[in-house]
């Protein structure tokens, strides 16, 4: 077996590999697949190996690291008497006696390689290849307009952030007037900048864009590359969401991993000033693992993880259900993948000003069935005790 292990290990080494079979399996098994097939191909901007399992009435995959794709061969060849293997260069054929005795044949190549990308390439709003300053000047891309690959990701999560930008588009474009956006803890501020691109330089709207953070060389720093690449209408300031009171009327808020109860803080003054678009991405939610108790849900929430776990999707959803009840009509969505953060969700709110009883009745049995007070609630005080009623 060892002529396999190093015939594998060449082909990979060589990137010539374009599929491999195998087949005549050892003893038949109505439940066991019959058929294994491999081939590389591209997933997440990663190269991976893809096995899929051939059985009677159905299919199984499995994708793979290259270290692991070969000990699951040597594996594999243990239960098979067969493989064929296509490359680049040559087809090899690989038999296999009831003794495990080896023999190779190799032929020359019969398959053309293929693209390996598993699906076709993502059209991305912010193009990868064409020079773009705001991601050349925050370092995401070189100025031949090639994203730098440890800040793909931050590509992909800009250009998913975008995307929802672009779903609620019909609730901003009023050309007629100046459309008033605050973005509550802003950061290195590459959503901001990215936003402000969008909807100024794309979608040709009149905006006034304020960052608001807590850290003074953050703020300095984005001011700076703001000034730089003459974004007039974009400002950042040293303050919190909670006590600004910079503009009258908000058209659009976006807070992004605002902590625990900061987001509530930024929800309510997004639902105080009437905003029309609420974009919010929660973190580290902590206010109702301390409050939540049922008696029935004992077995779940006497562990700790799991507590933590259901707490976050709770508050989200009170979030949610308090948002329809105050005239918003709410989804969240995954933001970007789970493997790069468990910070993935986003709720995204829009304003209806339609309320419906059902909203209002399944808040106030979950609040019951939980035995929580939300911050959300308290914050808003009167204005959602009134709807209530």
């Amino acid at each position: 077996m060892d002529k396999i292990h190093e015939l594998v290990e060449k082909i990979l080494k060589e990137e010539s590999l374009i599929y491999f079979v195998l087949s005549n399996i050892r003893k038949k098994d109505p439940e066991m697949y019959d058929k294994v097939t491999i081939r590389p191909v591209i997933l997440k901007d990663k190269k991976v190996y893809q096995f899929t399992y051939n059985y009677q009435k159905k299919v199984n995959h499995e994708n793979l690291k290259e270290e692991e794709m070969i000990e699951k061969v040597m594996t594999l060849f243990e239960q098979f008497k067969q493989g064929q293997i296509f490359t680049n260069e040559a087809d090899y054929q690989i038999l296999i006696s009831k003794k495990f005795k080896v023999k190779i044949l190799k032929k020359p190549p019969t398959k053309e390689a293929t693209n390996l990308e598993h699906n076709r390439k993502k059209k991305y709003i912010l193009s990868e290849g064409k020079p773009n300053p705001f991601l050349i000047r925050l370092g995401v891309m070189n100025e031949k307009g090639k994203v730098l690959a440890k800040k793909f990701d931050k590509f992909r999560q800009i250009n998913r952030f975008l995307e929802m930008v672009e779903d609620i588009m019909p609730y901003l474009n009023k050309k007629e007037k100046r459309v008033n956006i605050i973005d509550f803890g802003c950061g290195k501020s590459y959503l901001t900048f990215a936003l402000y691109h969008y909807l100024v330089e794309v979608s040709k709207l009149n905006v006034n864009i304020i960052g608001l953070d807590l850290k003074k060389d953050v703020i300095r720093d984005c001011n700076e590359i703001a000034k730089d690449l003459g974004y007039e209408d974009l400002k950042f300031m040293i303050g919190d969401i909670e006590h600004f009171t910079g503009v009258d009327k908000v058209d659009m808020v976006v807070t992004l991993h605002a902590c625990d109860t900061a987001t509530d803080a930024a929800l309510t003054k997004a639902i105080e000033w009437d905003a029309e678009v609420i974009l919010s991405v929660p973190c580290c939610q902590h206010e109702l693992f301390r409050q939540i108790h049922n008696d029935v849900m004992k077995p779940i929430l006497k562990h700790g993880i799991l507590k933590e776990r259901m707490s976050a999707i709770v508050t989200d959803s009170i979030r949610a259900n308090i948002l329809e009840i105050m005239g918003y009509q709410t989804q969240i969505l995954e933001f970007i993948d789970m493997e790069h953060t468990p910070k993935n969700l986003l709720i995204r709110a829009v304003k209806t000003n339609t309320v419906s009883c059902e909203s209002i009745e399944e808040y106030k049995k979950l609040k019951a069935f939980l035995g929580v007070d939300p911050y959300f609630e308290r914050a808003l005080g009167d204005r959602l005790y009134e709807k209530l009623k």
